[in-house]
Order: C-alpha cells, then sequence, then structure tokens
C-alpha cells in the first residue's frame, strides 16, 4: 500500500494524535455543548491534520506553506476553546495543561516545517 508524503510527517502524526486526545477530552463535556464548544473544538483540532494533508497536494511551497499555516491557525483556535473551557470547568488544570504542553510541540514543529516550505 502506498505511504503519501504527509503520513511521513512526524508533525502530522502528532496532530492526529492530539485530534484523537481532544476527542476522548470532550466526551465527558456537558451535552449542553453538543453543539457549542464541542463541535468547535472537534472542527478546529480535525483541521490540523487535515490541512496538512491537503497542503501536501499542492505544487508549490507557498501554496503548501499556505495550507500549513491554517493548520497553526486550527492549533491556536484549539488552545484558545481549551482555556475556555477550563475557565468553565469542563477540563481540570491537569489536563489543560497537558493538552497544551502538547499544542507547544506541535505549533513549533508547524512553524519550522512551513519556514523549510517557504525557502523551496
Amino acid at each position: 500500500m502506498k505511504v503519501y508524503s504527509f503520513e511521513k510527517l512526524e508533525v502530522w502524526k502528532l496532530s492526529k494524535e492530539f485530534v484523537i486526545e481532544v476527542y476522548n477530552l470532550i466526551e465527558k463535556f456537558p451535552q449542553s455543548e453538543k453543539y457549542g464548544i464541542v463541535d468547535q473544538l472537534k472542527r478546529a483540532a480535525v483541521s490540523v491534520p487535515t490541512n496538512l494533508s491537503e497542503g501536501s497536494g499542492r505544487n508549490t511551497g507557498k501554496d503548501k506553506a499556505y495550507f500549513t499555516q491554517i493548520s497553526y491557525s486550527s492549533l491556536m483556535e484549539c488552545l484558545n476553546l481549551l482555556i475556555i473551557s477550563k475557565d468553565l470547568n469542563f477540563i481540570s488544570d491537569n489536563e489543560l495543561t497537558f493538552l497544551r504542553s502538547k499544542i507547544e510541540v506541535i505549533s513549533k514543529k508547524l512553524s519550522n516545517y512551513r519556514r523549510s516550505q517557504l525557502n523551496h
């Protein structure tokens, strides 16, 4: 079976794992948030690896970098929603700290990846 270029990226693998962690976390959110923060957080989290994969199909470094930037923006959206979730007592300090550390790693890798795409 063919392995596509995005599947080889460490940042894609980490962001895919992040999606799973977010999905597991939001299972305990109040039902009333199903169409609020939960839906928004799911879409933002899934957007991170999805835009990396979409960008891998583009021809120029500039086009690829555009999708990497969208991934980064979606990751920041996740951080914002997680902070709000903590403020609303949907998640604990420890859960926020754990996911925030994942976000920090992914964000650095996205920035480096975007930089390398623009230099090619």
